[in-house]
């Protein structure tokens, strides 16, 4: 049930319109120089958007993809972007003029893309189940790093680790070295299908989100540090940066749910999306977060409303 303190007040999201079908991925950027971040947003539409993070304010739209785009990403310097499309391509693009850098061919629907080390390398999963590496400076010639026995859902970069993140329909979490090309652990879920994952924004923690359940990983371990039982099909599960705080995303019942990280108890629940939530996402300095949803909204959200940040204000009820 909800806290008091959820009961007590109503937070008033921001919400960033724009895409015309569901969002389906979002993704922050690292903090760059002026103390300033960004947000990018996957959509079907095949129109990727870039935003200010803080206010969500549009930046520009990366124009080129013939088909949906599944995952967008951002480099650690705000440089570059890199989307995954339906229309057999991951694209790398100039975020200052949103021209298209790179097509990087593959030979079915590219479900997600991450850069790993800076802006020059690629790391691709999709539907052929293959975990792909291209060099951008060479696009037609990628190295498959390691294979699914289902197609792939996610692809993500622990620059902590320095290991790449797998996450496929056969119910498997591959982490894979890229200094060595080899295996360092293989998580098996059982029973449910992987929703999704997500990584902090420094790359330590894991967390998948598959059934009714959230599970987080440390990745200096391997080791679970929590494990949440939930009554809804969850879609996501994000963590914030300083580990106090796990925001949810409902698949059915379209709520948004935020947890004390520690004890796991609920502290606040939102409806703001009028559709399923298909992701959500902290901000670098922890102090917002962003949800996607099937409505074609993407919604920001403080951590801790009635603090003093961006263009927030509080109601009281």
């Amino acid at each position: 049930m909800p806290s008091a303190t959820s009961l007590s007040t109503q937070q008033i999201p921001l919400t960033c319109s724009g895409h015309t079908r569901p969002v389906v991925q979002l993704s922050f950027s690292d903090v760059v120089p002026g103390n300033h971040f960004m947000l990018i947003s996957a959509c079907k539409d095949g129109k990727p958007i870039l935003r200010d993070g803080p206010t969500g304010d549009w930046l520009g739209t990366f124009l080129g993809h013939k088909g949906a785009v599944w995952s967008a990403m951002l480099n650690a310097d705000t440089s570059r972007a890199v989307t995954a499309s339906a229309d057999y391509t991951a694209k790398v693009w100039s975020a200052f003029t949103g021209q298209e850098l790179v097509s990087l061919p593959h030979n079915h629907i590219v479900k997600s893309a991450d850069f790993a080390d800076g802006g020059v390398t690629v790391v691709t999963g999709g539907q052929d189940k293959c975990v792909r590496v291209f060099d951008v400076n060479r696009p037609d010639a990628s190295t498959t790093l390691a294979t699914h026995d289902a197609p792939i859902r996610s692809v993500k970069w622990s620059k902590h680790r320095h290991l790449m993140v797998s996450a496929g329909d056969d119910r498997r979490i591959n982490l894979i070295d890229l200094r060595s090309n080899s295996a360092a652990k293989t998580i098996e879920i059982e029973g449910d299908n992987i929703a999704s994952v997500s990584l902090t924004s420094d790359g330590r923690l894991l967390s998948c989100a598959a059934g009714k359940r959230a599970c987080v990983w440390d990745l200096d371990t391997f080791k679970t540090v929590k494990e949440m039982s939930l009554e809804y099909d969850v879609s996501v599960a994000a963590i914030n940066p300083q580990r106090s705080r796990i925001v949810t995303g409902g698949k059915s019942d379209l709520l948004i749910r935020n947890y004390d990280f520690e004890s796991g108890k609920e502290l606040e629940t939102h409806k703001g999306h009028h559709g399923p939530v298909h992701d959500a996402c902290f901000s670098p300095d922890g102090e917002i977060y962003a949800t996607g949803s099937e409505d074609g909204t993407v919604r920001l959200w403080q951590t801790n409303p009635g603090t003093a940040y961006g263009l927030w204000q509080l109601r009281k009820i």
